[in-house]
């Protein structure tokens, strides 16, 4: 059976939102290896594809861009709505960061998804959920917070 899970995003700059995101992709990546993050636009993927590169070494994760790198795909990709629709990988833990399920979604067994802080974001957080209610996952909402802090 699926597995949802919604991280609730706490008060905090967007910087510091980021930061706790990239923390969590650390997580998820040390738990499942694969990883697709499906951010909401270009300029959100390629701020998390910094951010990782700028891990220590002993904390490096091995990530790119989706299109980047080898055909392969590396242990995480980061993708956005205007990449590839099509360019998911078999056996990848699915991030959405977007406001909409990826088509991803449907491939991907472990789903994971950011409930923002505003109204608005939760409003949009709440039609996701029902979707991935619907489709017969089942549903877990914890904080997000870093193991490593």
């Amino acid at each position: 059976m699926p597995s949802a899970t919604f991280f609730l995003m706490p008060e905090a700059s967007e910087d510091e939102q980021n930061a706790l995101i990239c923390d969590k992709i650390a997580e998820l990546y040390r738990k499942h290896k694969r990883l697709r993050v499906w951010a909401q636009n270009q300029a959100q993927a390629e701020a998390l594809d910094e951010l990782l590169w700028q891990r220590p070494a002993d904390a490096f994760i091995p990530h790119n861009l989706v299109g980047e790198g080898a055909s392969t795909g590396a242990p995480v990709e980061i993708g956005w709505p205007q990449t590839e629709p099509g360019s998911s990988r078999p056996g990848y833990a699915l991030f959405n960061l977007a406001n909409e399920v990826p088509v991803q979604a449907q491939q991907s067994q472990q789903l994971y998804d950011i409930v923002p802080v505003s109204d608005d974001g939760k409003a949009v957080a709440r039609e996701r959920y029902k979707h991935y209610r619907a489709r017969g996952c089942q549903m877990h909402t914890v904080p997000l917070i870093s193991e490593q802090k």
